[in-house]
């Protein structure tokens, strides 16, 4: 399975790994595959014990770190010492008043005065994030993604300098575009299947769009949960693949038990497209959390940041709950095939196995 993609980054196999669990990372790269790291959710604190952590046990193969620069956002053009306060600001009192309402309507129970204060930007911003690349360009990462949008080109020139190969997601043929322009060296062409945030074009037809439209390597995501999906992306052009949801039930990971249930029960008609969770489209566990923001008495939706710092402790107080019914979680569709708690190692020895049995069944059909 040699790829450009391969011969890039010196990888046994074209498949990357997107998750928020260092164990799963490091399993992934072990295994010849990339783990890359979601950096969104950790502070610059939290990201350097992670990174530590996957360098000791990475066994010296490559692997990247995942952080959000969102093109566009609020409050772009505040100083950061304001930023959160001026964002607080700006989340109107009847938003504040319907998710406390709604809360209350499923008897999900306040946080404790013992519980930790939470964090209600995280990564969202530009301010916010690139502290976590300077901490990711301290450790030997191997590749940089921005999984919002083109990444700033001053981000790519200090990666570069640093000898770090950048990645950026893309929903259409034009975004990837405008990553290359900005010097990205690999696009991930993401689906609308996948988990998180997506646009609306399904990964079969945008693939091979974003391989015409680009000269870098293309990775393919959404909906790629086993072998025959990894021989498809690579059949559309792709040069290697990209995962996510496939990760979040592995025994490695760290996912919440109350949405590690529902995922491992879930089906592919399970998860919806809302701004409920960010302010910009994502792919969710559809729910009654969902639902209530689609309601006719709902107030819509706030715009990035501020729908997250709006919903960060609500979704935080469900996640203590049993509050099942609320309980939603980045998910692609392909958690539709998802229905037991794997070994990593297991995970990819079986895409590995459905590719070679795919490539075969291809094989022996141009031959007949």
């Amino acid at each position: 399975m040699r790829t450009r993609a391969t011969e890039m980054f010196g990888l046994d196999l074209p498949i990357f790994a997107f998750s928020h669990c260092r164990d799963v990372v490091a399993a992934v790269s072990r295994c010849g595959g990339m783990g890359v790291l979601g950096a969104l959710y950790f502070t610059p604190e939290e990201l350097e014990t992670e990174l530590a952590w996957i360098d000791a046990h990475v066994d010296g193969r490559p692997y990247g770190v995942d952080v959000v620069m969102p093109a566009s956002y609020e409050g772009a053009d505040f100083a950061p010492d304001e930023l959160v306060g001026r964002l607080q600001g700006m989340i109107p009192p009847g938003h504040r008043a319907f998710v406390d309402d709604l809360l209350a309507r499923h008897d999900v129970p306040p946080l404790t005065s013992a519980a930790d204060p939470g964090k209600v930007l995280l990564g969202w911003t530009d301010a916010t994030a690139r502290p976590q690349v300077e901490v990711a360009l301290r450790h030997p990462i191997a590749l940089l993604v921005n999984a919002l949008g083109p990444p700033p080109a001053d981000v790519v020139d200090l990666a570069h300098a640093r000898g770090v190969r950048v990645a950026a997601l893309a929903s259409t043929p034009r975004h990837a575009v405008k990553q290359v322009e900005v010097g990205v060296d690999v696009v991930v062409a993401q689906g609308t299947e996948a988990g998180g945030h997506t646009g609306e074009i399904s990964t079969m037809v945008l693939v091979p769009q974003v391989v015409d439209a680009v000269d870098v390597p293309v990775l393919a995501a959404g909906g790629i949960g086993d072998g025959r999906q990894v021989a498809a992306g690579l059949a559309l052009g792709a040069e290697g693949v990209w995962t996510g949801s496939l990760w979040l039930t592995v025994e490695e990971a760290d996912t919440p038990e109350l949405a590690r249930r529902r995922i491992l029960a879930a089906s592919s008609r399970d998860t919806v497209r809302s701004r409920s969770w960010t302010g910009k489209p994502a792919r969710l566990l559809k729910n009654a959390w969902t639902e209530a923001w689609e309601a006719a008495d709902s107030p819509g939706t706030l715009p990035m940041p501020l729908q997250f710092m709006l919903v960060s402790d609500a979704l935080r107080r469900i996640g203590r709950s049993e509050a099942a019914e609320l309980a939603t979680f980045p998910a692609g569709q392909i958690i539709g095939v998802t229905d037991q708690v794997r070994p990593t190692k297991e995970v990819m020895f079986s895409l590995v196995e459905g590719y070679v049995e795919a490539m075969e069944r291809l094989t022996a059909i141009t031959r007949a």
